[in-house]
């Protein structure tokens, strides 16, 4: 027997799905004294957001908040209000709240002061458990039953289980082994919901190496650059890997990319592999005399330029263009590279593309399947890394979750 069989289904709300959205719906529930039952396909919640802080939890980022809504591009305007609600600041006395300070990294990005996730996380769950929240580990959902229940595979076998209202926060298709599989994506479709494909997010991209180049500079980092893609510029870093591209500064030109190559077939950004200088002071070292040097040598002393850098230029500059100062120079700040495809959907770090805001209400309620309410990266936007991701999670949890709370309250 399922322990949501003790309350009155009518008076419960399901969630399904306990990743930052999806507990954060659930904390908004509680604390309208629903009674909520969580429910998760892994062994623990929160594992894809643990992953997020092996290298130090990016909570969220502390630019004005104007900027902020302008990260999420198109649905700006969608998320605006969400982020007006609980917002950066917000999330950050939230945090606090639970006894996790936070302080502003120099790129401006937000870090709890010990740089972890499990802190925070442990601090939320007692929390929750204190609220009232029972958690069902192991419950992978299967869609619906004829008669409207919510259909679960356990380690017992199927059972199914009626709620006065569902809250879906189950994520994209990025990450599978943690629970992010995108297998809602057909159940929703059969019902008539409105969806996008799910594509790759903030992802790497297929370059054509040479074996050399590939064998030589696979894994290495390139620092203080910048990529150029239509009017688009940012400098940053990112990595060679042995299929192509990939990093921060790649992640954020991703959608882009992708998008052309949708498009086109195939998408060339510009690299400016030195981005503090100018085209002319470029042009100017190289006319340099070189005597009996290099030119390998020539790059390394007057430009600094080596390793995966000028591996970079060997590859893609032509032999009569390296001849010619003022060509080759054009190249270095303008270096041409395609990328033929997005990385598969499972390696990216976020999704694009699911629920569809046009068939939602704006308590993010599915409008061909009343009392059923969706949350987080299921829901079609993308971000940037940099705090986006979360903090919007976070924040459409709490819509979900309110709207819910309307929802079953109104029934009783």
């Amino acid at each position: 027997m399922s322990l949501s069989s003790i309350a009155d289904p009518s008076r419960t709300v399901a969630v399904i799905g306990g990743g930052p959205a999806g507990l954060m719906a659930a904390e908004q529930l509680a604390a309208r004294g629903v009674v909520v039952d969580l429910y998760d396909a892994m062994p623990s919640v929160g594992r894809k957001f643990l992953l997020a802080g092996k290298g130090g939890l990016n909570l969220t980022h502390s630019e004005a908040l104007p900027d902020f809504a302008a990260r999420y591009a198109e649905r700006a305007d969608v998320l605006g209000p969400w982020l007006q609600d609980f917002g950066p600041d917000a999330l950050r006395a939230w945090a606090a709240g639970l006894g996790v300070e936070t302080f502003v990294g120099s790129s401006g990005r937000v870090f709890p002061k010990d740089m972890k996730a499990a802190p925070l996380l442990r601090a939320w769950l007692h929390r929750l458990r204190e609220q009232g929240v029972r958690f069902h580990m192991r419950h992978r959902w299967l869609g619906w039953a004829a008669d409207g229940a919510l259909r679960f595979q356990t380690p017992g076998g199927e059972t199914a289980v009626p709620a006065g209202a569902t809250v879906l926060a189950l994520g994209g298709a990025s990450w599978s082994r943690l629970g992010s599989d995108g297998a809602w994506w057909p159940w929703l479709h059969e019902r008539g919901v409105d969806l996008a494909p799910l594509q790759p997010s903030n992802c790497g991209f297929d370059v054509v190496w040479s074996d050399h180049f590939r064998q030589r500079f696979a894994g290495e980092p390139l620092k203080s650059v910048a990529i150029g893609f239509d009017d688009w510029r940012q400098a940053g870093e990112f990595v060679a890997t042995a299929t192509g591209v990939e990093g921060s500064l790649i992640y954020a030109a991703s959608a882009r990319l992708r998008d052309r190559i949708a498009a086109s077939g195939t998408a060339t950004f510009e690299l400016d592999l030195l981005p503090a200088r100018s085209l002319d002071w470029v042009r100017a070292e190289l006319a340099h005399p070189r005597g009996p040097r290099s030119l390998a040598t020539h790059l390394k002393t007057r430009l600094n330029l080596s390793g995966v850098k000028s591996g970079l230029l060997w590859e893609f500059v032509p032999k009569d263009a390296q001849a010619d100062p003022a060509r080759f120079a054009g190249f270095i700040k303008a270096l041409p590279v395609t990328v033929t495809a997005a990385r598969p959907i499972d390696e990216a770090i976020s999704t694009a593309g699911g629920v569809r805001f046009e068939g939602l209400d704006e308590r993010l309620m599915l409008r061909p399947l009343p009392g059923v309410f969706c949350a987080g990266e299921m829901l079609d936007w993308e971000a940037p890394t940099g705090g986006y991701l979360l903090t919007a999670g976070f924040a459409s949890g709490r819509v979900a979750g309110q709207g819910a709370a309307d929802w079953v309250t109104a029934l009783q």
